[in-house]
């Protein structure tokens, strides 16, 4: 069995139909539902965290961090003719 784990449940993986600790018969749709779930989570959460698929065994863990925040960006949207 392989199992896809999301190592920290945000408010908006709560409120989603996601669920955690999922698991799969093989790899390949572990692997791709697992991919399928970072890229959802990194376009579609609040934008307060990155997310991303690290394996480990036979487990996907979904880590998740905090976005770090800009400091001093001045109101630039960093497209590079501000300079």
């Amino acid at each position: 069995m392989f199992t896809i784990q999301v190592t920290k449940e945000c408010g908006c993986f709560k409120k989603s139909s996601y669920e955690n600790n999922m698991q799969f018969d093989n790899k390949d749709d572990a692997l791709l539902q697992a991919k399928l779930m970072e890229s959802h989570m990194n376009q579609k959460f609040c934008q307060k965290h990155l997310f991303w698929v690290e394996e480990e065994g036979n487990t996907f863990k979904i880590n998740v961090e905090e976005k770090p925040r800009e400091e001093n960006s001045g109101g630039c949207c960093g497209g590079g003719h501000c300079s």
